[in-house]
């Protein structure tokens, strides 16, 4: 079990990875459960992932209220990482994000479904959730826990939900699988959308998709998730001249 420190900086880089891959731009957020506390998560104050600092991370009960000694103000939809928590005690890491590539999956009755073995982890059957269908015309946003305990139920027990007109969610067992599973959810959806209008599509079968991710899973040496990260954080790294997750002096930097 990582210390919570060592949790944190973990948690400032893959905001790092996120933004240097584009999955996430001014918008977005990733969580991980507490080390300590099963019924806590860990999630940045209200900023954009790229400028996420130590400093700015702060400790949430399951039902987003604020924790930390001086809580600053919070992202919105912290309700969707609370209630993913809550409905499922194994997943240790919430990746929410507005990736355009998915957005198209979200709107039509084309299914996202994997085609290339590096986005097995997305599963093999990716739901989407539609708050319309339970709340009405909303912002789309998730801005309670009625609304991030339906997207939870939406999710069943998969890694990935979609959701109509705004994005994705993307749940792990680690927080390396679910920024892992983030990435490869948004390379599968360009990768689709182009063999499709080559033809129909040969997909991964769901016997394909369950021997990769317990190949991925197994986290052999130079493999798997962590291989993935230690690339994308040197990559995040460059971009900051320094380590990923490293303090930067980021004046006038918003809150």
């Amino acid at each position: 079990m990582s210390t919570l420190p060592a949790l944190v900086a973990d948690l400032v880089t893959a905001n790092r990875i996120l933004a240097d891959q584009g999955v996430v731009d001014a918008f977005g957020h990733v969580s991980v459960r507490h080390p300590e506390h099963q019924d806590r998560y860990l999630l940045s104050r209200a900023l954009s992932p790229d400028l996420v600092e130590a400093s700015d991370i702060e400790e949430y009960a399951l039902d987003g209220a604020p924790l930390s000694a001086a809580p600053r103000k919070p992202y919105l939809e912290r309700f969707i990482h609370g209630a993913i928590y809550e409905a499922r005690p194994e997943v240790q890491a919430v990746v929410h994000s507005h990736a355009r590539s998915v957005v198209p999956f979200s709107v039509t009755r084309r299914p996202l479904r994997p085609v290339m073995h590096s986005c097995a982890t997305i599963g093999a059957e990716v739901p989407v959730w539609d708050a319309r269908r339970r709340f009405g015309d909303t912002s789309l946003l998730v801005c309670d826990m009625p609304m991030g305990r339906d997207l939870a139920a939406g999710l069943g027990e998969g890694t990935v939900v979609l959701m109509r007109g705004h994005g994705a969610t993307v749940a792990g067992r680690s927080l390396k699988e679910a920024v892992y599973t983030a990435v490869y959810l948004e390379v599968n959806a360009r990768l689709q959308m182009e063999a499709a209008a080559l033809g129909d599509i040969e997909f991964l079968s769901p016997g394909e998709i369950a021997r990769i991710r317990e190949r991925l899973g197994a986290g052999a040496a130079a493999e798997g998730y962590s291989r993935a990260w230690e690339y994308w954080a040197r990559l995040a790294a460059r971009r900051h001249g320094g380590a990923a997750g490293a303090p930067e002096a980021r004046a006038g930097a918003p809150g």
